[in-house]
């Protein structure tokens, strides 16, 4: 519907154009060329299929005109004459120039469209928000239309997004690779955790407009991420006066929440809050079947039940002040609380030649305190009509967790004994500070672009486990495990970028320069002679390292026809160790599984091209690429034998995370949209990946070359009586790595939405795994064990929500626009 109407329109014009051409019409000199851009008033983004109407001031009857491209640039033949000129878009305010002399070739400029209020909440939207966007160095996935999504988090929705997977754990991934950087609105966020995605399984989807998948970031972006980014962001209401939204969730197992939107807008100041609760509960399962070449034990079976109760607060309160027509000051605090309680009960058989001999139970009981905050200051001048523009961002956000565990087994067969009681003490807190300013400069159809960007951060880890003595009823400190652990990561950046169009063909070249500083000072009696062995090099535990590098990117697009283009690119990135990847104190998730992190690790670096091909037709689009990357000095997590046991006779097994050489990938993946029907969507996706890894360590090698991919389909009908059904379907295929087999995964999500109180309330139904599928299962074989299991990480959800809007309509017919936040020409200002 956005399209036929300027395409009619148009059409009209050129009919009324040729009519004009016989005598009577303003017919002089030879034909002249009107130009000119069309961008929203308050985001600068462009606006496609907006409308140019020339109608002769001497003879009204004559009227000629055009609609603008992608880019919302517009260029139309017209001869000398006096015209009122006007500019129209749906829901907009019309843009108008009367009695205008053109006696010669002329560009208009910038020209920028306010919204019309009035005209906006009476408007009848037929047609959906495309639900792909692809830009220079992104594609940007509109997913506020996701029944799935009530009940259900920001994770959960990264699912249902193309290219992007989240395993049983929350760990997310982009293409298979993991090593992705997570923003929210532009930057890193205390919203999405301190190098941790955790954080994101407690906040509500239903705050999401969109996600742009970077796989191709642009120099304004951070290096970080070798797989490349995931900038999640939040909606934002624009709509002039009181407005907002209430969400209320209730489900089983135990999820309810409820979520308030508010937002108070005037011509002055743009006043916003969202808060939000929510009581949660995950209970999943495990099963290890393991077997030792060494130890007392030769098999041992673990059957795992965990409860993971979530409660959560979190409330971000902001103020835009807008300083003049063209400048704004926005500031705003986010604060978040969350308390978790998971218990883990863990039944132990242990065989001797396949024999029972001994039976345990263990449990742990570990209650986690969170407290994040973030204050935001950025500033906006629009310094000019034609696009210059400054942005200047600070932030600082702070982190604290708590975190206090029980440890107790017991045996149960063939004696009831304790075997051990230990209390675990952690506490952890991070400070992150932010600087970043960007100068936009347009010149001509071109746009230069040169910025700065620093982050620093400092993470204090302290650690502490007491053993319960037997003999003596008293709680000894572990000395050997006891820290205080303190990783700083300062980053400086310097980046341009030059952007440019010629015809059809589009570039946006760019160059970075970074220099990172990770330090890291640990307190404790801990001997690192021990991880020497392990390693086979000396370790500092207490290390200072720069390190500098460039970091180019290249970006084009060609445009085949109107609706379809190519594109290429190219970038290169870098991976830096997290602070718990070069803690070289031993924590253990159990008494034979300790994890150990690597002072030696330094950065892995990758080299990434990128292919790309997007066909539009009038009901299907097409998006598909290929794409290779080359990592150096990856990191690899290897499990190695310490040579030591337990009281009870079981082999204590090391993880150490190491840079193990190489590690290649190369890949295909495809997206279709078919828009069949009004009443039916259809959307689908499949990634076919390959990556071999070369490496060798202690004598072992851990080369390694295996293929995998996921797909994922979701259909959603319209029904009668205002009804919604979705359906969202996921697979994703087998893989390995030197040590591990992972088996397929598939998943089946139903979601079903009713609109009611004259479209201002829905009402929504959600089953989030229907078949209860959701299941790793994985065999890992090294030398000295072997260890078949299947875990699931939360079972089968099912979430009842019900939405009321006030004052807000349901739709609105915005095609392409953002939500201002920080972007321009469709591209986050992020550094």
């Amino acid at each position: 519907m956005k399209q036929l109407f300027p395409l009619l329109l148009l059409l009209v014009l050129s009919f009324n154009y040729t009519y004009s051409q016989r005598p009577g019409g303003d017919r002089e000199r030879g034909p002249i060329i009107i130009t000119g851009k069309v961008i929203d008033k308050d985001d600068n983004l462009p606006l496609e299929y907006a409308t140019l109407v020339l109608q002769s001031v001497n003879n009204p009857d004559q009227i000629t005109g055009g609609i603008t491209d992608i880019d919302g640039n517009f260029k139309v033949e017209t001869t000398p004459g006096k015209y009122n000129i006007s500019i129209e878009y749906i829901s907009y305010k019309t843009y108008k120039l009367p009695n205008q002399t053109l006696t010669a070739s002329k560009d208009l400029g910038t020209i920028k469209l306010a919204l019309d209020v009035a005209q906006l909440e009476a408007v009848e939207v037929v047609g959906e928000k495309t639900t792909v966007e692809v830009r220079l160095d992104k594609k940007i996935y509109n997913i506020g239309k996701d029944l799935t999504n009530s009940g259900a988090t920001i994770t959960d929705a990264l699912n249902n997004v193309p290219s992007v997977d989240v395993d049983v754990e929350g760990a997310i991934s982009l293409r298979g690779n993991e090593n992705v950087r997570i923003l929210i609105n532009g930057k890193p966020s205390a919203l999405a955790g301190f190098g941790s995605t955790d954080a994101l399984t407690q906040l509500p989807a239903d705050a999401i407009e969109k996600v742009e998948v970077i796989t191709s970031p642009s120099a304004r972006y951070d290096a970080e991420g070798t797989a490349g980014i995931l900038n999640i962001v939040l909606k934002k209401e624009k709509t002039l006066g009181f407005n907002g939204s209430v969400n209320t969730t209730i489900g089983y197992p135990v999820n309810s929440g409820i979520s308030v939107n508010a937002n108070l807008r005037t011509d002055k100041f743009n006043l916003f809050n969202t808060t939000g609760y929510n009581y949660r509960d995950a209970p999943g399962n495990a099963f290890y079947d393991n077997t030792y070449s060494s130890g007392t034990y030769d098999r041992i079976i673990e059957d795992r039940e965990y409860n993971r109760l979530r409660k959560s607060f979190n409330t971000n309160l902001g103020l835009e002040y807008f300083l003049t027509e063209s400048s704004s000051l926005t500031g705003s605090v986010f604060y978040r609380t969350s308390d978790s309680e998971d218990e883990t009960g863990n039944t132990n058989q242990r065989f001797i030649n396949n024999a029972l001999n001994s039976e345990t139970f263990r449990t742990e009981d570990e209650n986690e305190d969170d407290e994040n905050y973030q204050f935001s200051l950025n500033y906006v001048n629009d310094l000019d009509e034609d696009g210059q523009k400054l942005t200047v961002d600070l932030q600082y956000s702070k982190g604290n967790e708590d975190k206090f565990s029980i440890i107790q087994e017991n045996n149960t067969l063939p004696n009831d004994d304790l075997i051990v009681l230990e209390n675990v003490y952690e506490k952890e807190t991070d400070n992150e500070y932010l600087v970043q300013a960007d100068y936009v400069l347009p010149m001509g159809d071109a746009q230069f672009e040169v910025g700065y960007r620093g982050t620093f951060e400092e993470t204090g880890t302290d650690y502490r486990l007491d053993s319960l003595n037997q003999v003596t009823g008293q709680f000894d400190i572990n000395e050997d495990l006891t820290n205080l652990f303190t990783y700083t990561e300062n980053v400086n950046a310097l980046y341009t970028q030059y952007g440019n169009k010629f015809g059809k063909f589009s570039f946006l070249l760019g160059l970075r320069l970074e220099n990172t500083q990770l330090k890291g000072e640990l307190t404790s009696l801990y001997d690192t002679s021990e991880l020497e062995d392990q390693l086979g090099v000396d370790v500092e535990a207490n290390f200072d390292k720069n390190y500098l590098g460039l970091f180019p990117t290249v970006n084009f697009i060609y445009e085949l026809a109107e609706n379809e283009n190519i594109s290429l690119g190219y970038n290169r990135r870098i991976n830096r160790p997290r602070g718990r990847f070069v803690n070289p104190f031993p924590s253990r998730s159990s008494r034979t599984n300790i994890f150990q992190g690597n002072p030696d690790l330094n950065p892995a670096f990758s080299n990434a091209f990128d292919v790309g091909y997007l066909k539009r037709w009038d009901k299907i689009t097409l998006t598909s690429s290929i794409y290779y990357q080359r990592e150096t000095d990856s990191f690899e997590r290897v499990q190695e034998e310490t040579g030591q046991t337990t009281t009870d006779g079981i082999e204590i097994i090391r993880s150490i995370p190491i840079n193990l050489s190489t590690n290649d990938r190369i890949g295909v993946e495809a997206g279709v949209l078919y828009s069949a029907a009004k009443w039916l969507r259809l959307n689908s996706s499949f990634n076919f990946f390959q990556f071999s890894t070369e490496g060798d360590f202690n004598g072992v090698d851990y080369g390694t070359t295996n293929t995998s991919w996921f797909a994922r389909f979701s259909s959603k009908v319209s029904l009668p009586a205002k009804v919604d059904w979705q359906t969202n379907a996921f697979y994703r295929g087998p893989s390995s790595t030197a040590q591990t087999e992972n088996g397929g995964i598939f998943s089946l999500n139903l979601a079903f939405s009713k609109d009611i109180l004259n479209d201002n309330g829905t009402l929504s139904l959600n089953v989030s795994d229907l078949l209860n599928s959701r299941k790793r299962s994985s065999y890992t074989e090294t030398e000295f064990f072997t260890s078949d299991s299947e875990f699931q990480w939360r079972r089968r959800q099912i979430t009842m929500g019900f939405v009321y809007r006030f004052n807000q309509p349901k739709e609105r017919n915005r095609k392409g626009r953002g939500d201002g936040n920080n972007e321009d020409n469709g591209e986050e200002i992020e550094g």
